[in-house]
C-alpha cells in the first residue's frame, strides 16, 4: 500500500509541475499579446504662449511662480486666513465626500486587477439520502465531499487588461476631482473671509460718518430750537443722517452670512466662528503683482482639465473592453478534492479525485449588439475628447477674465483714493462756508453724500481687488499640491482663536 501511494503522490507531483508550467506558459503568452482596441496617446493641445490680458506680474516669474501658487494665500500674511483654509480643507463635508470617492476607486481599481488572477474557491458537502423501496433495494447511502475549485479566464485579447486601465484612469480621474473640490473651497473659504473683512470695512465708514452726521444734526438742531438758525438745514441733515443709517443694516446682513458661510465651509454649525471674527481688522495687504506662469501651465495644474484627460483615456480604454466582446473567451476549470461514501473513507487515498480542463465560449450572432457597443463607446470617447477641450478653453477664459478684473479694479481703486481726497476737501470747505454763511447747507450735505459714497465705494473696492486675485489664482489652478488626496489626510488641524487677537 505504501509503494502505491509514493506512486500516486509522484504522478500527482508530476501533473501538478506539468500544470503549473502550463499555467506560466499560458501567462506569458497572454501579456505578451497586445491588447485590442486603440492605445491612449494624450492630446497634444496648442496654447497661447502668453497671456493675452497683461496686468504686473511678479518679478523674475518662472520657477518662483509655482512655489507662489502653492499656497497662494500665505501672500495674504493673515493668520487667521491661514487658520481658516486649513481647517476648512480638513473638516469640510464636500472634501470628505470626494475622497471617499478616491478611496471608492481605489477599491474598484484593486476589484479589476483581481479579475486578471485565477479565483479559488474552497467547499464541503456531506449529505444522507434514502432510496424509495418500490423503485430500488429501499437503503441508506450517504456521501462525502471537500474539495476546491478554480477558474481563470485568459485575457487572450485584453479585454480585462484595458478594463483595469479605465479602472485606472477612472482613480486619477477622481483624485483630480477631489483636489478641484479642496481648490474651489479655498478660494471659497478666502472669499468669504474677505467678505467679512470688506463687511466690517464698509461699516466702520458709515459709523464714522454717522457719528459725525449726529454731531452736525445736534448743532444744527440745537441752533435752531435757540431760534438762531434755519429748520431747513436742521431738517436736511436728519435726514442726511438717518440715509446714513440705513445702510448699516444692509451691511450687517452681509456680514452675519458671510460668517455664516465661513462656519459651513468649515463644517461648524452657523454662529460657531461669530466671536472669532468679531473684532474688525483691516484687510490683507498684498502686492499688486501676480505671478502668472505660462498657459501650457494651465494643463498641468488645473485639476479639472487633468480629470477630463484622465476620463478620456479612461474611454479610450473602454474602447478595447468593447472590441474583445467580439473575440472568443478562453477559461481554465480545475478541481481537486476528496470523495466518499462514509466519513472514515474519506481521508482514503483512493478518494482523492481531479479535473482540469479549458473552456470557450464565444457569442457567433447578436445581431449587430457589439458592433453597436463599439460605436456607442467610440462616440463616447469623442465626447470626452470634446469635454477635455472644452475644459481647457474655459480654463484659459477664466484665467483672462480675472486678469482683466484684477488689473481694471486696481485702476478703479486708485481713482476712488483720488475721488475720496477731493471729496474730504469739498466736505471741509463747503463746511467752512455754510458757517461764514457763504453757501446754504445743501452744499456741506452733497459734499458729505459723495463723501461717505467713495469712502463705500473704496472700501468694497479694495475687498474686490483682493477676491480678482483669489480668483486669479483659483483660476491658475494655485493650491492644487496642498489639495492632494494624501496632504489633506495628514496635515494637522489648525484652530482658528489661535491666531485671532483683538487689535
Amino acid at each position: 500500500m505504501k509503494r502505491n501511494d509514493d506512486i500516486f503522490a509522484w504522478r500527482s507531483k508530476g501533473r501538478a509541475d506539468t500544470a503549473i508550467g502550463g499555467l506560466i506558459v499560458c501567462w506569458l503568452i497572454i501579456w505578451g499579446c497586445a491588447p485590442v482596441g486603440p492605445d491612449y496617446v494624450k492630446p497634444d493641445i496648442r496654447t497661447p504662449d502668453a497671456w493675452h490680458a497683461r496686468p504686473p506680474v511678479a518679478e523674475g516669474s518662472g520657477k518662483s511662480d509655482a512655489g507662489v501658487l502653492a499656497r497662494w494665500w500665505e501672500t495674504f500674511d493673515d493668520p487667521a486666513l491661514t487658520a481658516l483654509i486649513g481647517t476648512a480643507v480638513h473638516r469640510n463635508l464636500e472634501v470628505k465626500q470626494a475622497l471617499s470617492r478616491v478611496r471608492e476607486a481605489r477599491a474598484r481599481q484593486r476589484g479589476r486587477r483581481a479579475d486578471l488572477f485565477p479565483a479559488v474557491d474552497a467547499s464541503a458537502s456531506a449529505s444522507k439520502s434514502r432510496s424509495s423501496g418500490k423503485s430500488s433495494s429501499g437503503g441508506t447511502s450517504e456521501l462525502y465531499w471537500s474539495g476546491f475549485d478554480a477558474a481563470w479566464e485568459l485575457d487572450v485579447f485584453g479585454g480585462l487588461r484595458r478594463s483595469l486601465e479605465a479602472s485606472q484612469a477612472d482613480l486619477a480621474a477622481d483624485e483630480a476631482d477631489s483636489q478641484d473640490v479642496s481648490i474651489s473651497l479655498m478660494a471659497e473659504v478666502a472669499l468669504n473671509y474677505i467678505d467679512v473683512r470688506t463687511y466690517q470695512a464698509r461699516l466702520a465708514v458709515s459709523r464714522v460718518n454717522v457719528a459725525t452726521q449726529e454731531e452736525t444734526w445736534a448743532l444744527l438742531d440745537t441752533v435752531h430750537r435757540s431760534g438762531l438758525g434755519d429748520g431747513l438745514a436742521a431738517e436736511q441733515a436728519r435726514y442726511n443722517l438717518e440715509n446714513s443709517r440705513s445702510r448699516i443694516p444692509d451691511l450687517e446682513t452681509g456680514l452675519a452670512q458671510a460668517l455664516n458661510r465661513l462656519d459651513i465651509l468649515t463644517a461648524r454649525p452657523p454662529g460657531s466662528i461669530h466671536d472669532m471674527l468679531s473684532a474688525a481688522r483691516p484687510l490683507p495687504e498684498v502686492s499688486i503683482q501676480a505671478a502668472l506662469g505660462v498657459p501650457a501651465d494651465l494643463l498641468r495644474r488645473r485639476p479639472d482639465i487633468r480629470r477630463a484627460e484622465r476620463i478620456l483615456a479612461a474611454e479610450t480604454a473602454r474602447i478595447g473592453v468593447a472590441e474583445a466582446e467580439r473575440f472568443p473567451r478562453f477559461t481554465l476549470d480545475g478541481t481537486i478534492g476528496l470523495e466518499a461514501f462514509s466519513l472514515g473513507d474519506l481521508f482514503q487515498t483512493s478518494s482523492r479525485q481531479w479535473r482540469i480542463g479549458p473552456a470557450v465560449s464565444w457569442r457567433i450572432f447578436d445581431a449587430g449588439a457589439i458592433r453597436s457597443g463599439i460605436e456607442i463607446q467610440t462616440a463616447i470617447q469623442e465626447q470626452a475628447m470634446l469635454a477635455y477641450e472644452t475644459a481647457i478653453l474655459n480654463a484659459l477664459e477664466e484665467v483672462e477674465n480675472a486678469l482683466v478684473a484684477y488689473a481694471r479694479e486696481q485702476e478703479k481703486l486708485t481713482a476712488l483714493r483720488a475721488a475720496i481726497r477731493s471729496a474730504r476737501s469739498a466736505a471741509d470747505l463747503a463746511e467752512q462756508r455754510f458757517v461764514s454763511g457763504l453757501v446754504g447747507f445743501t452744499d456741506v450735505l452733497d459734499a458729505q453724500r459723495s463723501l461717505l459714497t467713495f469712502e463705500d465705494d473704496a472700501a468694497a473696492s479694495r475687498g474686490a481687488v483682493l477676491a480678482n486675485l483669489v480668483r486669479l489664482y483659483k483660476a491658475l489652478g494655485g493650491g492644487w499640491d496642498f489639495a492632494r488626496p494624501t496632504a489633506s489626510e495628514t496635515q494637522p488641524l489648525i484652530p482658528v482663536e489661535s491666531h485671532e487677537t483683538t487689535p
